[in-house]
């Protein structure tokens, strides 16, 4: 199971796993904390008053379309999105950011319980980039991985479940956009990642990487599945700009942190089922 703030969070924060994962048969389930509707439309192309007027709709189908594309189900916890408010500007009222903790854990706990997944995968405490609804997002898929399997905690919200594995999700690095504009370099390929890296924050925090999941054969479906959220990609960002063999050469996976496990681990790893698979696979 993948907790994400929005929807297209999914498609460009570790979908080539999902859709690795999917196709070898996995049940495969994105939980998608709010609708999305105050984000703005980033491709100028479909930045229209008729796209802006039902983008709350609009946004919905293009989960739709990518979950298929990724072989996913998902599932919309139902929570207003918090928009990202300007320096000094409130939180909307009602909006999930602001709203108590507890309330959005139990619909997470409860979808937990029902789904019964073996591994979570989610954001690390600074939501991946400082967007309210992404560390929110933390806050509670985090509590909810411990809260589900204690039958005092939650007791509305259906009889509980323990989820073995709790993982971070390290994706989008640093180190990963070094390495293509390296090899775009080295390789005399023009890079447009080199703005990118002069403009990284020096406060970023980089994720001790654990885990890596190789799934280069299904960053073609990864692709796809962002670019069916099309008001939310600019197709002239420098992250499509990479040549995508170039990407399957350099950097073959997608990479995690492995935040919690309830079984004994060995790092690193490859697969996040590790230690859940019968012996053998």
């Amino acid at each position: 199971m993948a907790v994400h703030a929005h929807p297209d969070d999914e498609s460009s924060k570790g979908a080539a796993t999902l859709a690795r994962y999917a196709a070898e048969g996995v049940e495969v389930l994105v939980v998608t904390c709010t609708g999305g509707e105050r984000g703005d439309v980033l491709n100028p192309r479909l930045d229209r008053p008729e796209i802006r007027r039902d983008l709350p709709a609009v946004r919905r189908r293009e989960m739709a379309a990518a979950a298929g594309i990724l072989g996913v189900r998902q599932r919309f916890l139902g929570f207003p999105d918090s928009g990202l408010p300007g320096g000094g500007e409130s939180l909307p009222d009602g909006c999930f950011a602001a709203l108590p903790v507890s309330v959005a854990v139990a619909e997470l706990v409860r979808v937990i319980r029902e789904f019964r997944p073996q591994v979570l995968v989610t954001y690390d405490e600074t939501g991946g980039y400082p967007h309210p609804d992404h560390v929110r997002t933390h806050e509670v898929a985090a509590e909810a991985f411990g809260a589900a399997g204690d039958p005092g905690r939650y007791p509305d919200s259906g009889p509980p479940w323990r989820p073995a594995k709790l993982y971070y999700l390290a994706t989008l690095s640093r180190a990963w956009f070094q390495a293509l504009h390296d090899a775009m370099t080295v390789r005399g390929i023009e890079s447009l990642i080199g703005p990118v890296l002069a403009d990284w924050p020096d406060t970023a925090p980089e994720l001790a990487v654990t885990t890596r999941v190789r799934c280069a054969e299904y960053f073609e479906t990864r692709d796809r599945a962002l670019f069916a959220h099309a008001t939310q990609v600019d197709p002239d960002h420098p992250m499509f700009a990479h040549p995508r063999a170039l990407e399957r050469e350099v950097w073959p996976t997608e990479d995690y942190h492995l935040a919690r496990s309830h079984i004994p681990v060995s790092r690193p790893e490859t697969d996040l089922f590790a230690g859940l698979r019968p012996s053998g696979l």
